[in-house]
């Protein structure tokens, strides 16, 4: 898989090539919009995170401040990927509407997601 999370100095960075990956980390439902990010490393709800996004073939790093609301543990049940979702900030519509581009038509598809 294409998504593969990188902890450098505390700040999280996550590469999205593939517009499936998108789909699966994606999270619509949250208030902003929100990024499911695979990590094995602890964190606890309403912690700040930064993280740096590629986005498909953009070639520029988002900077992207979030706050963990979503957190799947090691050998959740199900198979669920562990990691943490974060809930993007007002600011961040220019790059919601830009996942939502990416993924119109797919959004209420109904297929499973890293999430739900």
């Amino acid at each position: 898989m294409s998504v593969v999370p990188r902890i450098s100095h505390g700040i999280l960075s996550l590469k999205i090539e593939a517009k499936e990956d998108l789909y699966k980390a994606y999270m619509p439902f949250v208030t902003n919009g929100g990024i499911f990010i695979p990590t094995t490393r602890s964190y606890h709800l309403g912690e700040e995170v930064f993280m740096l996004l590629t986005l498909m073939d953009d070639p520029d790093k988002i900077p992207v401040t979030g706050k963990v609301i979503w957190v799947t543990p090691k050998a959740a049940q199900g198979a669920k990927k562990p990691g943490i979702g974060i809930q993007l900030s007002p600011e961040d519509t220019t790059l919601v509407q830009k996942i939502e581009t990416h993924l119109a038509g797919a959004l209420n598809s109904g297929r499973p997601t890293n999430t739900l």
